[in-house]
């Protein structure tokens, strides 16, 4: 029997004026939903390690690695497994309970850098931590030998509503991320898609993009809410900071709409304060990502998030 607190079928007017709620109310409406469904106080702590950086064919507006901008990210080939488990080991020292590995491709390529990427899933499983994968596009055949060696988690985000997704990317439609979620999901991997605030575009556009995941039966996992971090080099390097309490507001209509995923606080954390933060979590967030660095964006030192979540009463999970 369906779990009538899971819906599927939330509709855009409804959304939005979800997300319009006053402050105060949407937040204590979320943090009721938090405190139902995931009531030990818990965050899931996450490392990020790019095995392939710089040079993607994609024309994101936002990312420093497109072969399409001039930033100052130089082009770094495949890691070795060495380096990868090396990384791996430093990340689950540090509390990580999940390291996602990400590769700056469209689309994943059978060969020699897949069977390496299949190698490193195997060898961070057998730390014990959760494996999670970033690689592009996927085929019914990689999604099934990803998830035969051992990959917990797949990343392919959304990034924005399908009407604003034309002003981000032009090198891939709306439906081929759609239909790579849809592969991992059949492979029984579990999905991690999320988007990024503060590209231009609307508060309609970012409902319309939670409206999507949320149709997802099951919803996704895992749910990562980025603030853009402008980059110079990038055609979005102009752009203001997006208003921390747009960044909580996100957050606790993605927690009200997805109640039992993860929700997490992800990138553009160095740009908010730290009450901001914990405003954030106290909404429903409840993963972040620790460690200096995300791919090519800075990210708070580890013991300033282990204080921040010390000081709030929130177990490292």
């Amino acid at each position: 029997m369906a779990d009538p607190r899971l819906r599927h079928d939330w509709q855009l007017d409804e959304t939005e004026a979800l997300y319009r709620t006053p402050l105060f109310e949407l937040v204590d409406r979320a943090r009721a939903v938090h405190c139902r469904e995931h009531p030990g106080g818990e965050v899931q702590l996450c490392s990020l390690v790019s095995v392939k950086t710089g040079d993607c064919p994609e024309d994101c507006s936002y990312c420093s690695q497109s072969a399409h901008h001039s930033t100052h990210v130089a082009r770094q080939p495949m890691l070795d497994g060495d380096q990868v488990l090396e990384a791996a080991r430093r990340a689950k020292a540090a509390g990580s309970s999940r390291l996602c590995m990400s590769a700056a491709w469209r689309q994943v390529d059978d060969g020699p850098e897949f069977d390496q990427v299949l190698a490193m899933v195997r060898g961070v499983k057998a730390l014990g931590l959760e494996a999670c994968c970033t690689l592009g596009m996927l085929s019914d055949d990689q999604a099934r030998q990803l998830k035969e060696a051992g990959l917990d988690a797949y990343n392919h985000n959304l990034d924005t509503s399908r009407d604003f997704y034309d002003n981000v990317v032009t090198t891939r439609r709306y439906d081929e991320r759609l239909q790579t979620l849809r592969r991992v999901r059949k492979s029984g991997i579990t999905i991690c898609s999320g988007g990024i605030i503060g590209m231009g575009e609307s508060i309609r556009d970012r409902c319309a993009m939670l409206v999507e995941l949320a149709s997802f039966d099951p919803h996704p996992e895992a749910v990562p809410i980025n603030a853009l971090v402008p980059v110079p080099g990038t055609p979005m390097e102009s752009l203001e900071p997006v208003a921390p309490m747009e960044l909580v507001r996100m957050i606790a209509t993605a927690r009200i709409m997805l109640p039992r995923s993860k929700v997490r606080l992800s990138a553009g954390r160095t740009e908010l304060p730290r009450e901001a933060q914990l405003f954030c979590l106290y909404a429903g967030a409840n993963s972040i990502f620790i460690g200096d660095q995300l791919l090519t964006t800075p990210n708070p030192d580890v013991s300033e998030d282990r204080r921040m979540l010390e000081d709030a009463g929130l177990i490292p999970a």
